[in-house]
């Protein structure tokens, strides 16, 4: 993602009531090998990958790139969001959380978090975000989030489901620099 307008990378660390959102640090390394070796989150993914793989290939600090959000509560890692470059000048919405987190409606703070920031940042910018249709719980974020489905499709096996966010207003209400 480049970065927007005169805003550094990464920005001030995002807080919302539970959650600071922040940069990649070296001490996130064990739960992002945690996060992409669980079988759980790698359902609607493509797949858990080894944990050996992963601890022999992941850098000392992981998801260290401009758009990549840790989050962390209670001090540790929890998930990361995501914002890529995507499709059409869109940005794509991306997100994942160690099981344990689940339930707790932390991605939705999150993600709330991150697209009020992104929505400051670049005011107008279309975010779309894409998740398999059978996974209900995406389905429902999307929805809460203010996505709205543009477009459906077969990819990797499983029907796919592209939203697009109305680019006005707050999603979250809670982010505070």
């Amino acid at each position: 993602m480049t970065e927007p307008g005169t805003d550094s990378w990464p920005p001030a660390p995002l807080r919302t009531d539970r959650l600071v959102l922040r940069a990649s640090a070296a001490q996130d390394r064990p739960a992002f090998v945690d996060l992409f070796s669980s079988p759980e989150v790698g359902t609607y993914v493509g797949g858990a990958r080894p944990r050996e793989d992963l601890e022999a290939a992941m850098p000392e600090v992981p998801g260290e790139r401009p758009g990549a959000f840790v989050v962390e509560h209670d001090g540790a890692m929890i998930g990361v969001v995501t914002l890529d470059p995507g499709k059409d000048g869109r940005t794509d919405l991306g997100y994942l959380f160690l099981p344990r987190a689940w339930g707790h409606g932390y991605a939705a703070e999150a993600c709330g978090a991150v697209l009020d920031w992104f929505a400051a940042a670049r005011p107008g910018a279309p975010v779309s975000l894409v998740t398999r249709t059978a996974n209900v719980r995406a389905m429902r974020l999307a929805a809460r989030l203010g996505f709205t489905e543009v477009e459906r499709y077969e990819e990797f096996g499983a029907e796919q489901w592209r939203g697009v966010r109305d680019v006005g207003g707050s999603v979250s209400g809670t982010a505070a620099n």
